[in-house]
């Protein structure tokens, strides 16, 4: 059953079990190549999931990834789903200087469009990481062709997030002139507090009820879309373990077997698509917002629709 007329955003982060950061001071980036991949596999189960129930979505595709399985974009892409950039080799943004995350992105970007044979105007960082330090990013990929990002998450975590960025989709105009619309993800406003109830981890570790009431009340309180998130190994109970610390190993593996059920549920319960066809129908209303002083922290100014501040 349906219970909401608004039609949310339902993405997917296409990258292996091994390349997630919390693996990254265990398993280096000359390792991949050694790991049993599973990518392939566990997409290409989603899309059946995603064919089962009709519903569209976005599938943020690790350059690294589209290079070794070009068919498995394509597979996306005829599906009539979006394919969307999730960088190269997903390297955190403010571990990168200007010049390498220009060159990582752009090559991500150009190689998953040949492959497709068009535009890929969508981006989302590794792990969130466009965060304060590293909001020149942004330039760079208005400079790169994009035409949105999801990368910023409005909470306080120990690896992402600018807590008091705006809560929903809005355009960012940007210090070159250019604008960018961000899509960031989803938080649920419960007494004054930011609770993350946009998938990966949080709809793995957080009772299930606690998800579908923050996105409820994204949707019936806000009136407002949600971006939803997971990742491919999340519906992989099977996926080899890597000995990593003990929260890295918590965060990644705990209920692991429920995400799918999970997943399905989530499906039946709320209304989807990708989200180029969720921002395509919020453009000519979205709120702009001004970073000011790029990559120095500052304030941020919301600007109406109707050229006023708020």
């Amino acid at each position: 059953m349906i219970f909401s007329s608004i039609t949310n955003a339902l993405t997917f982060d296409v990258e292996d079990y091994f390349q997630v950061s919390a693996f990254e001071k265990v398993v280096d980036r000359s390792q991949w190549n050694n790991f049993p991949s599973r990518v392939e596999n566990n997409t290409d189960r989603i899309l059946s999931i995603l064919d089962e129930a009709g519903v569209k979505a976005t599938f943020f595709v690790l350059g690294w990834v589209g290079e070794r399985y070009p068919k498995l974009v394509r597979r996306i892409h005829e599906g009539g789903h979006e394919v969307a950039c999730h960088g190269y080799s997903h390297r955190l943004v403010y571990e990168q200087s200007a010049t390498e995350f220009r060159e990582e992105t752009s090559r991500a970007k150009y190689l998953l469009e040949d492959i497709v044979g068009e535009e890929v105007p969508g981006y989302r960082a590794a792990s969130y990481s466009i965060v304060r330090s590293s909001l020149w990013a942004l330039d760079i990929l208005a400079e790169c062709g994009f035409r949105y990002d999801s990368s910023i998450f409005p909470i306080r975590h120990d690896r992402y997030g600018i807590p008091d960025a705006p809560r929903f989709p809005h355009q960012i105009q940007l210090r070159s002139g250019a604008s960018l619309i961000e899509f960031p993800i989803s938080t649920a406003d419960v007494w004054g507090m930011k609770i993350p109830v946009a998938g990966g981890g949080y709809f793995r570790l957080l009772p299930y009820g606690i998800t579908k009431f923050g996105l409820s009340r994204i949707n019936q309180k806000d009136k407002q879309a949600f971006v939803f998130y997971l990742h491919p190994w999340e519906l992989d109970p099977e996926q080899p373990r890597i000995a990593a610390s003990v929260i890295s190993r918590f965060r990644h593996y705990t209920n692991l077997k429920r995400c799918e059920a999970r997943l399905s549920g989530l499906l039946r319960t709320y209304r989807f698509a990708a989200m180029r066809d969720v921002l395509g129908r919020q453009t000519e209303t979205l709120d702009q917002v001004l970073y000011e002083g790029g990559a120095v922290p500052g304030k941020v100014i919301r600007v109406c629709s109707n050229g006023g501040e708020k």
